[in-house]
């Protein structure tokens, strides 16, 4: 079942990652994508931290679902944090 959308949290510096929320029926799960997963799905490099917002509004469609997919794919686990990595992306060509 696919996660529906949640809220946007924000860029962390420190983790170098852009954090959101998705919930599934009445739970909240805790999503998180690199900033180089980031960049590799839409072909840029080096995005400032600044801009790093605009671009996830940008391509929300597209991490959501990536997210979902992380999600439908693993065993659910409480509390766990879905997190999005290069691996996770196609790269732009």
């Amino acid at each position: 079942m696919p996660l529906m959308r949640g809220k946007i949290v924000g860029y962390d510096s420190e983790r170098m990652s852009f954090s959101f929320t998705m919930i599934n029926g009445d739970n909240i799960v805790e999503c998180r994508i690199s900033g180089a997963a980031m960049d590799q799905l839409i072909g840029a490099k080096g995005t400032e931290n600044l801009a790093r917002q605009a671009q996830f509004l940008a391509h929300r469609d597209q991490i959501e679902r990536i997210a979902s997919d992380l999600y439908d794919a693993g065993p659910p686990v409480n509390g766990a944090v879905i997190r999005i990595f290069t691996k996770h992306v196609e790269a732009k060509a």
